[in-house]
């Protein structure tokens, strides 16, 4: 089992444009409210060094960089990797939406939709394969993951609480603490999450 949650580098042109997406919207963001990489190096708890090469385009940063990032910008991760749409309706098409996190034996998390601003709500899609697994360091204050398992069974640990969420069944749960899911059958998991992370005003 892993808890490696960075975007691969070698699954070919998507996340090229994955990378790119990150570079241009983070130099955007961060220029709009006028910080330097070293300010925002110092408020977000990410390296200097990572965030010149995100904005160059060639690192590929983890689901938990992102969320700093976002945290810190008071924007959502969909909006720094392009997939927050701002008008009343608006068509999202397949090729558009990221892979965020390749699991070591094939799985994926692909980042569906989410909303723009520091309230904010994303939508995922997961697979995990046999072993695998994905740890997070917590979120905001108030943040709330709720969970459908369309296949397989789901292990969802929050602190010290651990869950087994089987296929057709759904969770709620409260994530500002460390947290994992995990597959540990010998059945391929696939579910949808749901992310409300209230911003920090």
């Amino acid at each position: 089992m892993t808890n490696k949650v960075n975007i691969s580098t070698d699954s070919g042109s998507d996340v090229h444009q994955v990378s790119a997406a990150v570079a241009a919207q983070l130099k955007q963001h961060r220029k709009d409210r006028k910080l330097s990489l070293d300010e925002l190096s110092r408020r977000s708890g990410v390296s200097k060094g990572m965030l010149v090469e995100i904005e160059k385009g060639s690192a590929n940063p983890s689901i938990a960089i992102l969320c700093k990032l976002a945290a810190t910008l008071g924007v959502s991760v969909a909006d720094i990797v392009n997939v927050a749409k701002t008008p009343a309706v608006h068509l999202i098409r397949p090729d558009e939406i990221p892979v965020l996190w390749h699991g070591p034996a094939g799985g994926s998390a692909r980042l569906l939709a989410g909303s723009s601003g520091p309230d904010m709500v994303e939508l995922w899609h997961w697979e995990m394969q046999p072993g695998e697994l994905f740890a997070s360091p917590g979120h905001g204050a108030g943040t709330v993951e709720l969970f459908h398992v369309a296949e397989g069974e789901l292990t969802l640990k929050v602190g010290e609480q651990e869950l087994q969420i089987p296929a057709g069944s759904a969770a709620v749960a409260s994530t500002a603490e460390p947290h994992h899911y995990a597959n540990h059958t010998s059945a391929r998991v696939v579910f949808s999450m749901t992310v409300a992370e209230p911003g920090q005003h």
